[in-house]
């Protein structure tokens, strides 16, 4: 082999090392940043001893020393990988109030019970008068389920609300969040790495719709789904099996894989059968196109009429703190049967 096509592949093959190494190197670091208890000055000192330790291995790498290099590094970073699937959630924090409650149900019969209803009377973000109730709910009245897709960030990603009504007129919502200790602050970067744990909450409509678009300014649109009751009583007990398993065993959050739309979707798939991925699972913002395609709105309407008669913001503003609240957010919604 001659010298030039020597060099060559020494310089491929360090190439193609720095690669292997580069993206778990990274990746540590945030993992380490996310997840060493302490202090910031704790967590910068572990993420710079891992970048040194990164950085000397790349170093290795470009000195012809791929072997050693790379032999360091999968040492290192398999006792990494030991130390992170050993991480596990807990129910134990100081949680922020609004998720300091684990909602749980118990069934028997057609009679339900909701334990930890959240209906807090929002004024601000930080003020509120905490209210946490028990329910009941008989599910030979149940009559519809509404998706309300709130948005917060750009039109790519939207938080999703699964309301349920009842013939008395009675709704109950249930919305999986991200359980932030007190003193946290949401994070996508850190829902990918176990910074927080889940939590399914029911709530009124007057709270958890209310609190996004008269106190947050968020922009949220409802959608009323196309269910036959079986799978609409399917999905109310779907929400409670999976909030009693939460309650009973904690899981984290996490921004892809359990979100509060990823969570809906398995349910679904459970109830109905085969369900296509699509992207629009993961950019939630676009998921009602989604959900339209699958058939699961009123397909005499087009999207964009589902979209524009379906924005509730401006309704729900006027509404403010009216006790027929859920009835004024829904007027002019298709498919939905207003009050006389």
């Amino acid at each position: 082999m001659n010298p030039s096509m020597a060099n060559f592949l020494r310089i491929a093959a360090a190439a193609f090392a720095t690669l292997l190494v580069a993206g778990p190197a990274v990746w540590g670091s945030f993992a380490l940043w996310y997840q060493i208890p302490g202090g910031q000055a704790l967590k910068t000192l572990g993420v710079m001893l891992w970048a040194a330790f990164s950085l000397t291995v790349l170093i290795a790498l470009w000195q012809v020393r791929i072997g050693v290099g790379l032999l360091a590094f999968a040492v290192a970073f398999a006792g990494l990988l030991i130390w992170w699937t050993r991480l596990s959630p807990t129910n134990d924090h100081v949680w922020a109030d609004d998720v300091a409650r684990a909602t749980t149900g118990t069934v028997d019969g057609n009679r339900v019970t909701l334990h930890n209803v959240r209906n807090f009377e929002w004024r601000s973000q930080t003020d509120y008068t905490r209210r946490w109730e028990t329910r009941s709910y008989d599910l030979d009245r149940l009559k519809s389920v509404d998706m309300v897709m709130s948005y917060w960030r750009g039109p790519a990603i939207a938080h999703m609300l699964i309301s349920f009504g009842f013939n008395d007129g009675s709704y109950v919502v249930f919305s999986v969040e991200v359980r932030r200790q007190k003193t946290q602050e949401f994070s996508e970067i850190g829902g990918f790495f176990k910074e927080f744990e889940l939590s399914i909450i029911a709530a009124d409509e007057r709270d958890v719709i209310y609190v996004r678009t008269n106190v947050r300014g968020e922009d949220d649109y409802l959608y009323r789904l196309q269910l036959p009751l079986s799978a609409m009583r399917s999905l109310f007990l779907g929400y409670i099996g999976e909030a009693n398993a939460v309650a009973e065993t904690p899981r984290f959050y996490n921004t892809i894989t359990v979100n509060c739309t990823t969570l809906v979707y398995h349910m679904m798939k459970r109830i109905v059968g085969r369900l296509p991925l699509d992207y629009r699972l993961l950019l939630s913002g676009y998921l009602p196109e989604y959900v339209y395609r699958v058939g699961g709105l009123d397909r005499h309407y087009s999207l964009q009429e589902l979209h524009d008669r379906g924005r509730i913001t401006d309704r729900a503003r006027q509404a403010d703190r009216s006790e027929n609240f859920s009835a004024e957010i829904r007027r002019g919604v298709p498919g939905i049967d207003q009050p006389p």
